[in-house]
């Protein structure tokens, strides 16, 4: 007898969404904590723990909601490949919620070192929880940090639709975690000047509000006093909407279907199906 498969509903959906957000922002959000308050690594390490973060993250939630970990992501999927809209929300609060609750998380854990390397809790350390335009520092403009997100956010989506598309060259034997994390690692290493790399609402506004209410009074604001929570918010829905529709527009409508194929049209590999006899029935 031919045992079913349980599918699970919106709860086991969010469960895994909320989980996998939370091992992503544990990795992400304390690496940076590391390196801006204890002095122990660098933006490589940065660049890396997020990537790896990233694929941890994915491994943990894509069996059973698809891991999307990024409201930018699920709100791209329901533009351009059919995910239920009635499902956007309830993911982007899991999201959230999974962000905010590891940042709480690092924020207890490195409480010590923060409060030796920021004893007002200022702009200094700010970044270790959320973004800022030229990471605090650099003379990037709220409206540079803005087109950054954009960018950054339509780059990520373009290159994980072509991932993850199984008409495409999809990485197989379960690697395409570690290539979306790879890709993660190498936004950080290419696009993280201007607004820290965002690219993703929930991984920022989570940890944002989870420092806001642990004594970073000015959480929600830049260095220059601008209410700044927005940008990485709404950068990466317009991105990743950009970048899905790019994907789409260059690639995606011209791979290979399953519809029919033309007659004395050249099989095309799909799934490792060249077999003769499967080539044979083509013919037939």
């Amino acid at each position: 007898m031919a045992t079913r498969l349980k599918v699970p509903g919106l709860a086991g959906e969010l469960a895994a969404e909320f989980a996998g957000t939370m091992i992503l922002i544990l990795f992400g959000v304390g690496v940076v904590a590391q390196v801006a308050a204890a002095g122990i690594g660098d933006h490589d390490s940065i660049a890396w723990a997020w990537g790896l973060g990233v694929t941890l993250g994915v491994y943990v939630a894509a069996r059973i909601s698809g891991a999307h970990l990024n409201p930018a992501v699920t709100i791209a999927l329901a533009v351009f490949k059919g995910f239920s809209w009635r499902k956007v929300a309830p993911y982007a609060l899991a999201q959230t919620l999974g962000a905010f609750l590891a940042a709480l998380l690092v924020r207890w854990n490195y409480t010590e070192v923060l409060h030796a390397a920021d004893p007002g809790l200022t702009i200094k350390t700010q970044g270790v929880f959320s973004t800022l335009p030229g990471n605090g520092t650099l003379p990037v403009s709220e409206w540079g940090a803005f087109r950054d997100q954009i960018i950054g956010t339509a780059i990520l989506l373009f290159v994980i639709l072509a991932l993850t598309d199984m008409a495409n060259t999809a990485p197989g034997a379960n690697l395409g975690p570690v290539v979306v994390g790879l890709l993660v690692v190498a936004i950080g290493m290419a696009w993280g000047t201007n607004a820290g790399y965002a690219i993703n609402p929930a991984r920022d506004f989570g940890p944002r509000l989870a420092s806001f209410l642990t004594g970073y009074g000015g959480a929600f604001r830049d260095q220059t006093g601008y209410l700044y929570f927005w940008i990485p918010i709404v950068g990466p829905i317009i991105g990743g909407i950009v970048g899905a529709g790019l994907y789409q527009t260059f690639i995606g409508r011209f791979l290979p279907s399953d519809a029919p194929q033309e007659p004395g049209e050249i099989p095309t590999q799909r799934d490792g199906d060249l077999s003769d006899e499967n080539v044979e029935a083509r013919r037939g």
